[in-house]
């Protein structure tokens, strides 16, 4: 069964001021319980018949069709108080909210003195080694002490830099317990050229393991140690 919390892993981290309602309660669900407003939107006088799911992913920014549709069978969508499903047709003047079963979490990311590994760095990037449990980017129930906090930290005081701009930042990630060095862009223009270099494999990354044993040539497996 879908969760909010599935829901709210993957909604969306950033929505513009304009198009996000207040926090506020709303009415209850199906058992009773609270259910609290993320995000409102209401549909103008010239709105065309369309579905919710597509009228939503066109107004949360990094949110995609499948988990709008997730979001609907979990009951979170609500269109004029009423939950729908992913199929409703959105009419002119209709107030569609996404709810959850706790309060908005307001997502800032915030500057934390953690140390930085730094192997190279100029004007429009960044290279730093990662070591192996350090979180990369805050998420659900990781808010801080991550690879970004120490990122904010470390541009504190470089006007040009916001870590709160997804236009910069992290090109991409590694897992949590893998170490390895990850390039940070300090301007969009590097982020756009440096993103498009990852896209189109241009980029040369090799991947480093300690194992411990004599792998099978047959299979890859490891069997046994080596003496």
């Amino acid at each position: 069964m879908i969760s909010t919390d599935d829901i709210e892993k993957n909604v969306v981290d950033y929505v513009p001021d304009e198009l996000v309602g207040a926090d506020s309660a709303v009415d209850g669900d199906d058992d009773g319980g609270e259910l609290y407003e993320h995000f409102r939107f209401v549909a103008d006088k010239g709105q065309e018949l369309l579905r919710v799911d597509k009228f939503l992913v066109a107004r949360l920014q990094k949110s995609s069709r499948n988990r709008v549709q997730q979001a609907a069978e979990a009951g979170c969508i609500l269109v004029n108080g009423k939950a729908v499903k992913s199929n409703y047709r959105v009419k002119p003047l209709d107030v569609v909210q996404v709810v959850m079963d706790r309060p908005r979490y307001e997502f800032e990311i915030i500057a934390e003195d953690i140390p930085l590994d730094i192997v190279y760095e100029d004007d429009d990037l960044l290279v730093v080694n990662k070591p192996a449990g350090l979180v990369v980017h805050p998420g659900h129930g990781n808010y801080h002490g991550t690879l970004v906090n120490a990122l904010a930290w470390h541009f504190r005081n470089t006007p040009d830099y916001d870590v709160n701009d997804p236009r910069m930042g992290l090109v991409h990630r590694i897992d949590k317990d893998t170490s390895g060095l990850l390039v940070v862009a300090k301007t969009p223009d590097a982020k756009t050229a440096l993103g498009r270099q990852f896209f189109e494999k241009t980029t040369k990354r090799e991947y480093v393991a300690v194992v411990w044993g004599a792998p099978d040539p047959a299979d890859g497996r490891i069997e046994g140690n080596i003496g």
